[in-house]
Order: C-alpha cells, then structure tokens, then sequence
C-alpha cells in the first residue's frame, strides 16, 4: 500500500482536483489522509467527499506532514500539496523504481497557472528539472523516513532539502522518475510570490544554520540552472526577463523576511 500524506488548509480551490488525480492512479493499492489545519472553506467536506481519511490539526506543514505519516498504513508515504495534481502512473513508476534499488523518490514539478508571471513561474520551474541542490524526494520507504526522523518540524522552509541530507547521511539511495506532478499556481500575482517569499526569509534561519555552505548555494537568487537552459530562456524572451524580475523582487522580499526574524 502507499499512504498519500497531504497536509491542507483552505485548499478548496485546488484539493478536489488533486485528490481525483491520487484516486485515478494506475497503481490501485492507495489510501489518502489529508491532515487539515481547521480550515474554514470547504477543505474537509472535499476531502471526506473524496474519500479521505481526515485529521485535523494545528501543526504547520512539517509536522503535518509527520502526523499523517504517524497514521499511515502503506510501506510507502508519498506527500503531496493541495495544489498538485498528479500524472496517472506517478505512483505506479515511483513504487517501480523502489524495487529496482532506491530509498526514496523524486518526482520533478512542472509549473501551470494563469496570467503573465504564471508563465513566469512555469519557465523557471522548467529550469530546475534535473538540478540536485532544487529538487528533493517526496516518495519514500516507510521505514526509511521513520529512521530518519521525518521532516524537522522546526524548519517551514527547507525542510524537504534537510530531510534528504539526512537520507542521504545515511547511506540511502534516491532517485528520480521522468513522470510530471503538475503544481498549479493559479492566477499568480507579483505580491502573492513576494509574501511567500518572505515568509520563506523568515523560517530559513534554522535551515541555514544547519547547512551553512550548502545552504548558501540553494539560496542564491540565480542559479547555474538558468546557465544551463539559456537555450530555453532565449527561445521565451518576454517571460525571461520577466522571471529576472520576478526573482529579483522575491529574493529582495527574501532578505526583508531574514533580517526581521
């Protein structure tokens, strides 16, 4: 069995069609538990609808996401957020590639939503696929992300790179499938990228102080990454430099939210 952990909270404009894609996997043997933050829209009736198992908690993500895997059943626990939908076989082809020798799983994103910095956004994502320092396992063993302690649940930022420098520490092996998890980002605004962000600088510290030199690259505002897919980036101008910009004003949002916590 694989346990689909997902932590929500006022997640209705999303959840419902992100719980049809875990129920449409190919692979059938799945339970769902969505861990709910009391929400205040229609996030639980969905989830119940959805058939769901659901508890409600006032943990943030971290420790949502541990709670859920607490009340697992499956041998596997495969997290998920609200605003992902996921392709038909992801499950099947993570589970696939557990028996052919690995621990854990990646699963690489694609980005979709509306309007000009959605687009923004999905060109940047596209960046990312296949880059180590960005990516990291959502899909594991369940007595590998037992032994490890699951996520810290002191860290809301970095806490996905933390847990796989703890798996890798250890001696496990992840690895990644070439099947897409769609992340919707909806209708995505300039001041709804920067808040997160900056709500990003304000929980970082702890991830930082644990990492220093490796968190000190994945933080940076440009990466090699963009190096890397200059042929993308040439080939989508507009958007380009509208990501340049993007990035510039989320990471100035970033050090706003760090030098206040």
């Amino acid at each position: 069995m694989v346990s689909v952990v997902v932590p929500t909270f006022d997640s209705d404009e999303f959840l419902k069609e992100c719980l049809r894609s875990i129920r449409e996997q190919i692979y059938g043997n799945v339970e769902i538990i969505v861990v709910d933050h009391y929400s205040t829209d229609k996030t639980k009736e969905i989830a119940e609808n959805s058939g769901a198992r659901v508890i409600e908690s006032n943990a943030k993500r971290s420790e949502a996401r541990n709670i859920g895997a607490g009340k697992a059943k499956g041998n596997f626990v495969f997290f998920v957020d609200s605003d992902m939908e996921l392709n038909s076989t992801v499950i099947e082809k993570c589970v696939e590639k557990i028996r052919n020798g690995c621990d854990a799983v990646i699963v690489p994103e694609v980005s979709v939503g509306e309007g000009f910095w959605a687009k923004c956004k999905a060109l940047e994502k596209n960046c990312y696929i296949g880059d180590a320092s960005i990516e990291a396992a959502r899909f594991f063993k369940r007595d590998v992300f037992e032994s490890t302690g699951g996520y810290d649940s002191e860290l809301e930022a970095g806490e996905d790179w933390d847990l796989d420098q703890r798996i890798c520490n250890r001696g496990y092996q992840i690895k990644r499938i070439n099947v897409f998890i769609k992340h919707n980002e909806g209708k995505l605004s300039l001041q709804e990228t920067m808040a997160k962000k900056n709500y990003y600088g304000k929980t970082i510290k702890l991830y930082r102080i644990k990492y220093p030199g490796w968190g000190k690259q994945q933080l940076k505002p440009f990466r090699s990454a963009f190096l890397r897919n200059w042929r993308r980036l040439a080939k989508d101008p507009i958007h380009a430099l509208g990501m340049v910009f993007m990035k510039f004003l989320e990471f100035v949002s970033f050090e706003i939210g760090l030098e206040a916590c």
